[in-house]
C-alpha cells in the first residue's frame, strides 16, 4: 500500500521551490492546484486553500547520524534544535520549521528497523 499525506498551503510555490531546493524533494505531480513531492517512499502534496491553518508535524528519516548531521549543515539557518540523541525513542533528531511553519523533524534510527518497500 501507498499512501500521501496532504497539506494546505496560502503559498504553493513558495513552499514548492522550498521543499525541492532545502529539502531536495522532487516534484512527483502536479495538478491544477495542487502538487505531490516525493522524498524516498513519502509522498507529500500541498493544495492551494485560501485557509491560513498550519498543523501537523513532518518527519524525514534517514539511514545514519551522518546524514542527519549533514542536513543539518544545510537548513541551520531555519532549525530550531540542534542534532541531539532522544534516548526515549532511541533517535537522533533535530527540527526546523518550513515557511508556513510547520514543524520538520529529521531523525535517524538508533536501533535495527524493518526496511520499508511498496
Amino acid at each position: 500500500m501507498a499512501g500521501i499525506v496532504f497539506f494546505k498551503t496560502t503559498m504553493l510555490q513558495e513552499i514548492v521551490e522550498f521543499y525541492v531546493s532545502e529539502v531536495g524533494m522532487y516534484v512527483w505531480l502536479e495538478q491544477e492546484d495542487c502538487v505531490i513531492l516525493s522524498h524516498g517512499n513519502m509522498l507529500l502534496g500541498f493544495c492551494y486553500r485560501d485557509s491560513s491553518e498550519v498543523d501537523g508535524m513532518i518527519t524525514f528519516f534517514y539511514p545514519a547520524k551522518e546524514d542527519v548531521d549533514a542536513m543539518y549543515e544545510l537548513l541551520s539557518h531555519i532549525t530550531s534544535s540542534e542534532p541531539a540523541e532522544n534516548e526515549k525513542y532511541e533517535i537522533y533528531q533535530f527540527f526546523a520549521q518550513d515557511p508556513e511553519g510547520r514543524t520538520l523533524e529529521f531523525q535517524t534510527f538508533l536501533h535495527p528497523i524493518e526496511p520499508i518497500g511498496f
